[in-house]
């Protein structure tokens, strides 16, 4: 699971990228066994080449110490870090790998923004990477790079239908399995299916009276009508 810090760096480094011009997806699996880039960005340039970078998230010092692989496979690589894991870890950056500082915007400046801010802090560049060949076959780095983006765009139409994927069939079955564990009996507000049920309820209530008052209005407009037609008849009487 990643921490909330985690998800901060990562929604920053996705707007820093993104500012930049290029296209970037989280977590892409590299081809013969290079490990799992945990940031990957792809930008065009103007004289038509493509520069590839990798990003590594590190937020603890055991988290930096992990034996996972490191996939740091693209022209430019960079760890991004809290300033004070930076501190701490520093003398241990390869040469050639260059760092990016996480620091959080504080309350009084988000409060402060005319606009809402797009992510919880800001990068800057603590440390230059120096350029390096691709050390994977591009063909098949720009295969995974796609193969990655599809799974984001699966993922975010699924999202947006949400239960429209899920037969009626599924949804009692899944609203039957919830009521039964733990229902209770003394506070029902707290169980889903009884919420449901309430819900429906007070909907259909609101919709009858809803119905109920625009035909009161079309009552009295059709009356007073009728009071109209009729008032001659009833001034050329007397």
């Amino acid at each position: 699971m990643k921490t909330k810090l985690t998800k901060n760096l990562e929604s920053t480094l996705y707007e820093y990228c993104y500012e930049q011009g290029a296209y970037v997806v989280e977590e892409v699996s590299m081809p013969d066994k290079k490990g799992i880039v945990d940031t990957l960005s792809y930008q065009q340039l103007t004289d038509g080449q493509i520069e590839w970078r990798c990003y590594e998230l590190k937020v603890t010092k055991s988290d930096f110490h992990s034996k996972a692989k490191l996939s740091f496979i693209g022209n430019y690589n960079y760890f991004v870090l809290p300033q004070k894991l930076y501190e701490e870890v520093a003398s241990e950056i390869p040469a050639h790998i260059g760092v990016l500082i996480y620091r959080a915007f504080d309350k009084a400046a988000i409060e402060a923004s005319p606009q809402t801010l797009r992510s919880p802090g800001f990068l800057t560049v603590a440390k230059k990477a120096q350029y390096q060949e691709l050390q994977v076959d591009e063909q098949y780095l720009t295969s995974h790079f796609v193969a990655s983006l599809f799974r984001e765009v699966d993922k975010a139409k699924r999202v947006e239908k949400g239960l429209q994927l899920y037969s009626d069939d599924r949804l009692y079955k899944e609203l039957k399995k919830r009521a039964k564990a733990g229902y209770d009996v003394y506070t029902p507000d707290h169980n889903l299916y009884d919420r449901f049920v309430e819900d429906m309820k007070d909907d259909a209530i609101t919709a009858l009276q809803e119905e109920l008052d625009a035909r009161n209005v079309e009552y009295q407009e059709l009356k007073l009508k009728l009071q109209e037609q009729n008032k001659p008849n009833l001034e050329g009487k007397l």
